[in-house]
């Protein structure tokens, strides 16, 4: 089986971006990461992954996510970049 193709930059960009607005609406929130990958049923290195831009969060994540964090998956996408 051949090994997944790269993604391009473009992609990784959006993706640190999408993980700079978890992190900071977390941090908004006054919540840790262990709080809300507590209540998101994740582990807190996962969520620190995310933040970072080291892997792509999945769609029910998002959703556990913005949940644990107290907001809408649309105003956790609403980013910038």
């Amino acid at each position: 089986m051949p090994s997944a193709k790269p993604q391009p930059p473009w992609v990784l960009a959006q993706r640190q971006v999408l993980g700079d607005a978890i992190r900071a609406s977390r941090e908004y929130a006054n919540l840790t990461q262990d709080q809300v990958a507590l209540q998101a049923g994740m582990d807190r290195s996962g969520l620190a992954r995310i933040e970072l831009g080291q892997r792509s969060p999945t769609t029910d994540t998002l959703i556990r996510i913005a949940a644990a964090i107290g907001i809408t998956v649309s105003e956790l996408v609403r980013i910038k970049g």
